[in-house]
C-alpha cells in the first residue's frame, strides 16, 4: 500500500455546485493513479437524506445512496479504480442512523407507529421503562415550549400527527379526538426540547442521530447486509469504522466485522487514543484512522524551548497559561458540565442501571442525587474515551481509588458504582458509552475552543497541554508503530480537524517568532482576551501573504468566529445566543482586517516561508513514516481550510491534473507544484521500496543546529531528512557546522534530480534547494 486519498462524497440534493458523486470520482481516476495512491478512501456511501452534506446521518443502511449514484455507480467506480490498481476503502457508520425526519427512516417510523411491538423496536437503544421520563413512551425533544401542543394537527387521511413542519405516524386506531388526545395515545411523546428528557441513546448529544444495538446479531446482519454483498462482489477492499466507542461492545462488534470481511481486507477504527493509551492488541484491526500520529507529526515541529514565553503570553491575555495542569482542570470541569447538561439523560439512565446491577445492599443509603453527582465526577475524571478494553483494565479502578481519597463523603456511592461495574452488565456498558460521549463533547468540542496558548495543537486526539513532542519521544513512537501497527493509518488533515495541516504549520511557526507575535498581540486591542487570542492565531494561519483579504475569506473568518465562540460556550452558545457579545467579536474581526491588516501581513511575511517548509517537511515525514498515510482531498496543494464545513469545499481536480502532468516533465512553477511533486515522488519511493512493514531508525545530525533536523531510515534503503526549525536556521545565517553522517553506500536524492551523497554531508549542501531530502540507496 502506498497511500489512501480521502474523498468527501456529496449528492446534488444538498448543493449542486458542491456535489461530488461516484461518477465524479471515476472521472478523475487517471489523476489519482498518476498521484500514486493505492486506495480511494470514501466517506459513507449508504443512503442518507438527499440534502445531507456529509452522509453520516444514514437513513437506510441497506442501500447505497442513490444521490451518489447508487450501487451501480459504486460498482462502476470500483471497476475503474481496480483497472488502474487502486482499491476502495469504505467508511461505515454502525453506531447510529439519522432520524431527524422520521418519515425518511422506515425503521424509526415503524417504531414510532407501533412502539415496542415494532419489529425494529430492538434495533434502537430505547428505554421503554415507566421511569424513562416520558411515561414509558419514546420521548421526542421537539416542542418549542413545555405547553406548546396547541400547534398539533391530525391528518387522518395521511395517518400522521403534525407539529409545524414535523410529521409523526399515528398508531392504528388512534386517529379520533382532538390532536392533543390523539398525541396522548401514541407510542411516543413530544417533549420540550430543552428539558433534557431523552430516552434513546444518541450519537453524542445529537437528537437526530439514534443509536443502534449492534450487539444484537439480527441488527448486525441487517445493517451489514449490503456490505456483505459488496465484499462478496469484490467491490470493497477495506473498511473504516466510524466511532466504535459508541457501541455496546466494540470488541465483539469488530470480531464479527472481521469475520465478515475476512482477514485479508484492511480494517481501521476511528479510535481516539490518549497520549499514553495503547490500542488494545486483542482487537482484530489493522489500526486507527491516525489522529494519534497527527499529534506526533504536529508536535515535533513545535519549538518547545519557548514554552514559558507562550505560557506568560496566554496568561496575560486569557488569565490562564493553558499548560498541562490548566487544560486538565478545564477538561474535567467541562466534562462534568456536559454530563450534567447535554448528556444528563444518559447519566440518569446509567444511574438506574447501577442500581439494577448492584448485588450488594451497601448502597441503599446513597441518594439518587449523590449517585448521579458521583457518576458525573467519575466520568469527568476518566482520562480516556472508554476504559473497558482489556489493555486499560486498571484505569477505572485507579480513578475510583483516587476519588475515594479525595472525596471520602462519596465512598458509599463509589462502592455502589464499583459493585455494579464489576457485574459487567448494563451499567458497565453504559458507563463506557457515556464516558466517550462526554469526552468528545467536553474536550474536543469545548475545551479546544477555549485554550489559546498555541491553537495548532488543539486537534482531535491532541494534547495541547503538552507543548509539542520532543524528537526523542517522536522517534520512540514511530519505532513502536512500525513494530506493533505497521498497517495503521496516519493523517494530517481530516473532515473533522479543527484547521488544516498547512494552517497548523504556519501557526506552529509562531514558536520561532515569539517576539513578533507578542508585539502583534500588543498592537491589536482584544475585545475579549480568551476569544480574541484564540481567533488571532487562526486568522494568522489563513492570512494571505499579500495582505489582500477577499470578501470570501472575510466571510469565512466570520463564520469561523461564530462557530468558535459558540463551541467555547463562555459568553454565547448555539442555543443561547448572546447577540451583543457576538456582534462585538464580529466587529473585532473586521477591525483586525481593516485597521491592523498591515501589521498581520508583516508578521505573516516573517513566518510564511518557514511555515511552508514545515508543512512540506511534515507531509514528507508522514508519507515515509510507519503506517499507511492518508491524503485528505485537495491537500496535495496548499490549503487554508478551517473547521467544517470550511474543510469540505470542492476540489479543482483539473488544476491538479495539469500540475502533476507539468511537474512530471520537470516544470515546477510554484509551491503547489513543489507540494504535488513531493507527494508523487515520495509515493513512488514508498511503493518501489515496499515500506509497509519496513523497520524504523532515527537518523541524527551533528553540530550547532543538529536539533533543526529530523531524520529517519526505513529498512536499509530509504532515508528521509527534513528541516524542523527553518526560521532558526535563517536567523543563524545558515546551517553552520551542522552535518549528517549517512550509512555506508551511495545515496540519491529523489527530490533533486542527479543529487548524490555519501559519508558525512554538510546540512548546508544537503538542504541547499529545499528543506526536505528523500534519499534512496544506490549501492
Amino acid at each position: 500500500m502506498s497511500a489512501t486519498y480521502r474523498l468527501q462524497l456529496r449528492g446534488p440534493g444538498s448543493d449542486p455546485a458542491q456535489a461530488f458523486t461516484f461518477a465524479d470520482a471515476e472521472k478523475h481516476i487517471e489523476y489519482f493513479a498518476k498521484l500514486g495512491i493505492s486506495h480511494l478512501y470514501l466517506s459513507p456511501v449508504l443512503t442518507a437524506p438527499a440534502d445531507s452534506t456529509h452522509n453520516y446521518d444514514v437513513i437506510d443502511p441497506t442501500t447505497v445512496n442513490p444521490e451518489l449514484g447508487g450501487i451501480e455507480g459504486l460498482r462502476s467506480l470500483a471497476d475503474a479504480a481496480h483497472r488502474v490498481g487502486i482499491k476502495l476503502l469504505l467508511d461505515i457508520v454502525p453506531n447510529h442512523v439519522g432520524v431527524d425526519t422520521p418519515r425518511l427512516n422506515s425503521w424509526w417510523w415503524d417504531v414510532l407507529k407501533n412502539g415496542q411491538d415494532s419489529e425494529f423496536a430492538e434495533y434502537f437503544d430505547i428505554d421503554w421503562s415507566e421511569e424513562n421520563g416520558a411515561g414509558g413512551r419514546l420521548g421526542l425533544p421537539i416542542l418549542g415550549s413545555e405547553e406548546d401542543t396547541a400547534a398539533l394537527e391530525v391528518d387522518r387521511d395521511a395517518g400522521v400527527l403534525r407539529y409545524y413542519e414535523h410529521e409523526f405516524p399515528l398508531a392504528p386506531g388512534t386517529e379520533e379526538g382532538t390532536p392533543q388526545h390523539v398525541h396522548d395515545r401514541q407510542h411516543y411523546r413530544l417533549m420540550y426540547w430543552r428539558d433534557g428528557t431523552i430516552n434513546y441513546r444518541r450519537f453524542f448529544s445529537i437528537n437526530g442521530l439514534a443509536g443502534l444495538r449492534q450487539e444484537d446479531p439480527i441488527v448486525f446482519e441487517h445493517t451489514h447486509r449490503i456490505l456483505n454483498q459488496l465484499i462478496a462482489a469484490n467491490v470493497i477492499d477495506g473498511v473504516r469504522v466510524d466511532h466504535p466507542d459508541g457501541l455496546a461492545d466494540p470488541f465483539g462488534y469488530l470480531e464479527h466485522l472481521r469475520n465478515l470481511i475476512g482477514e485479508e481486507r484492511w480494517l481501521l477504527v476511528e479510535k481516539i487514543l490518549g497520549v499514553t493509551e495503547p490500542l488494545d492488541p486483542r482487537l482484530r484491526v489493522d489500526g486507527t484512522t491516525g489522529y494519534d500520529a497527527l499529534r506526533e507529526f504536529d508536535g515535533v515541529f513545535v519549538n518547545r524551548p519557548v514554552v514559558k514565553k507562550f505560557d506568560a503570553l496566554a496568561e496575560k491575555w486569557t488569565g490562564s497559561q493553558w499548560d498541562n495542569a490548566a487544560f486538565e482542570a478545564a477538561e474535567i470541569e467541562l466534562k462534568a458540565d456536559v454530563a450534567r447538561s447535554e448528556l444528563a439523560a444518559e447519566v440518569h439512565r446509567l444511574a438506574r442501571a447501577v442500581r439494577n446491577d448492584n448485588w450488594s445492599t451497601s448502597g441503599e443509603n446513597v441518594s439518587d442525587d449523590m449517585l448521579e453527582e458521583t457518576l458525573v465526577g467519575l466520568i469527568a475524571a476518566m482520562p480516556v474515551y472508554r476504559a473497558d478494553y482489556q489493555s486499560l483494565s486498571r484505569v477505572t479502578s485507579t480513578v475510583i481509588a483516587s476519588m475515594v481519597i479525595e472525596y471520602p463523603e462519596r465512598a458509599d456511592a463509589l462502592d455502589l458504582i464499583s459493585t455494579a461495574l464489576l457485574s459487567f452488565g448494563e451499567a458497565n456498558t453504559r458507563f463506557a458509552q457515556v464516558c466517550g460521549a462526554v469526552m468528545a463533547k467536553g474536550v474536543e468540542d469545548t475545551a479546544f475552543y477555549r485554550g489559546s496558548r498555541l491553537v495548532s495543537l488543539q486537534e482531535v486526539g491532541g494534547a495541547p497541554g503538552r507543548f509539542g513532542v520532543s524528537p526523542a519521544e517522536y522517534h520512540m513512537l514511530q519505532a513502536e508503530r512500525a513494530r506493533l501497527w505497521p498497517r495503521t493509518m496516519t493523517t494530517l488533515t481530516t473532515h473533522d480537524t479543527k484547521r488544516g495541516e498547512d494552517v497548523r504549520s504556519r501557526i506552529s511557526e509562531l514558536t520561532e517568532a515569539f517576539d513578533e507575535f507578542a508585539e502583534l498581540c500588543e498592537k491589536i486591542p482584544y475585545e475579549d482576551g480568551m476569544t480574541c487570542h484564540f481567533l488571532l492565531q487562526n486568522i494568522i494561519g489563513v492570512w494571505p501573504t499579500d495582505g489582500v483579504v477577499s470578501a470570501n475569506l472575510r466571510e469565512r473568518l466570520h463564520d469561523y468566529a461564530e462557530k468558535a465562540m459558540r463551541e467555547a460556550g463562555v459568553h454565547t452558545t448555539w442555543f443561547d445566543n448572546n447577540e451583543e457579545f457576538e456582534r462585538s467579536i464580529h466587529r473585532w474581526v473586521d477591525s483586525v482586517i481593516d485597521d491592523y491588516g498591515d501589521d498581520v501581513t508583516d508578521l505573516v511575511k516573517i513566518i510564511d516561508a518557514g511555515g511552508t517548509v514545515i508543512a512540506n517537511s511534515k507531509k514528507l515525514i508522514q508519507l515515509m513514516s510507519p503506517g499507511i498515510p492518508d491524503i485528505y482531498q485537495g491537500t496535495e496543494f496548499f490549503t487554508d481550510s478551517l473547521v467544517d464545513p470550511d474543510n469540505r469545499r470542492p476540489v479543482d481536480y483539473e488544476q491538479r491534473m495539469d500540475a502533476i502532468e507539468r511537474v512530471s516533465r520537470g516544470d515546477i512553477r510554484n509551491k503547489d507544484d513543489e507540494r504535488i511533486n513531493l507527494i508523487a515522488k515520495a509515493l513512488r519511493v514508498r511503493t518501489n521500496h515496499n515500506l509497509d512493514e519496513a523497520s524504523y531508525l532515527p537518523v541524527m545530525a551533528q553540530g550547532e543546529l543538529c536539533r533543526a533536523v529530523l531524520g529517519m531510515m526505513r529498512g536499509n534503503s530509504v532515508i528521509t531528512l527534513v528541516t524542523r526549525r527553518p526560521l532558526t536556521v535563517e536567523r543563524a545565517g545558515g546551517w553552520g557546522d551542522t552535518t549528517i553522517t549517512l550509512p555506508d553506500g551511495l545515496w540519491e536524492d529523489q527530490l533533486t534530480s542527479g543529487s548524490m551523497w555519501q559519508g558525512e554531508v554538510k546540512a548546508t549542501d544537503l538542504f541547499s534547494e529545499r528543506g526536505q531530502v528523500l534519499l534512496t540507496k544506490l549501492a
